[in-house]
């Protein structure tokens, strides 16, 4: 453990460890009632398996602070349920499992660039840029004269991931994902051809 954080200091994003395990504060809210003494309600996700918590802390608790690193890399390839990354300037490579890495899998695509979270020396997930330009592999054509507002189809992306776009897009495009809303279309970056 690096050290010890009081509730006081908490932080959406803050990581912390509870138990031997390291989590990420997802949402707090500092609690005075009228009676009694101040409280923390917290949600709390965990790095290692995904699971949500939401303990309550009494105000002034301490928790620890995971021993976390984070460094930048490159994703390489998949190889059955592990995915591997490399480091670019010590050529380190390591893995994640598929397990580990929960929604991100599909958005990853060779060579994208990614922020690879240690604890304890271990790999145990991944932080994607904001967004990511994925090619559409697979979707119907769009009806003509099917112009209803807002209307949308689902295509399937060269990760094997499904998204809803709108009507216009065809095979071959290259989309613009966000990779924060689990997976939502942004916009179209090329067309097929």
């Amino acid at each position: 453990m690096a050290g010890f954080v009081d509730t006081s200091e908490f932080r959406n994003g803050l990581k912390i460890e509870i138990d031997g395990e390291p989590f990420v504060i997802e949402y707090f809210q500092h609690v005075k009632p009228g009676k009694g003494s101040a409280f923390v309600r917290t949600k709390i996700r965990s790095l290692l398996s995904g699971r949500m918590l939401e303990p309550t802390l009494k105000s002034g608790d301490k928790v620890g602070l995971p021993d976390i690193e984070q460094k930048d890399m490159e994703f390489l390839y998949a190889s059955g349920d592990e995915y591997h990354f490399m480091e670019k300037k010590s050529y380190e490579q390591t893995f994640i499992t598929a397990d580990a890495l929960g929604e991100s899998k599909n958005f990853l695509k060779e060579n994208t660039q990614v922020e690879v979270l240690y604890w304890n020396g271990k790999a145990i997930s991944v932080t994607l840029p904001n967004s990511v330009d994925l090619k559409v592999i697979k979707c119907d054509p769009g009806v003509r004269g099917d112009t209803v507002s807002g209307a949308m189809k689902p295509a399937t992306l060269e990760t094997g991931f499904t998204v809803n776009v709108p009507l216009f897009i065809n095979e071959g495009d290259v989309l613009k994902i966000d990779t924060r809303e689990g997976g939502k279309y942004l916009t179209r970056v090329s067309t097929a051809g």
